[in-house]
């Protein structure tokens, strides 16, 4: 089985990551965080929306969308942002809504407060 490896300019690969991986019909993606100047924004709900957003850039660049989406895992640096999480969440992805994990993690100390990563449908 091949893989292709996915980056772009906006998401470029790290020496220990890479954005996506794309093996026949399924794309894996990383984590995402809110990142640029939203990464200073003040509420929960913005930055749950700016993750759901680079997720969501990510899968279109690998050829996928997040209406493919077939399970999705969410990590809170602190769960009383779950109901801010919830309320984009809802807002953002289309029905029927995949299967989620959601799980409290520790924070990396460079001002994430929240990662979603996914699998899709190619």
């Amino acid at each position: 089985m091949s893989r292709q490896l996915i980056s772009s300019e906006k998401f470029p690969p790290k020496p220990h990551n890479n954005p996506a991986c794309k093996v026949p019909g399924l794309v894996f993606c990383a984590g995402q965080t809110a990142t640029g100047e939203i990464e200073q924004a003040t509420t929960a709900l913005t930055k749950q929306k700016t993750a759901l957003q680079n997720l969501k850039e990510v899968l279109e660049f690998a050829g996928s969308s997040i209406d493919k989406i077939v399970k999705i895992n969410v990590f809170l640096g602190n769960m009383d942002d779950f109901a801010a999480m919830n309320e984009a969440y809802i807002e953002f992805l289309p029905q029927p809504m995949p299967p989620r994990s959601c799980l409290q993690a520790v924070a990396p100390g460079n001002g994430t407060v929240i990662e979603i990563e996914c699998i899709a449908q190619a």
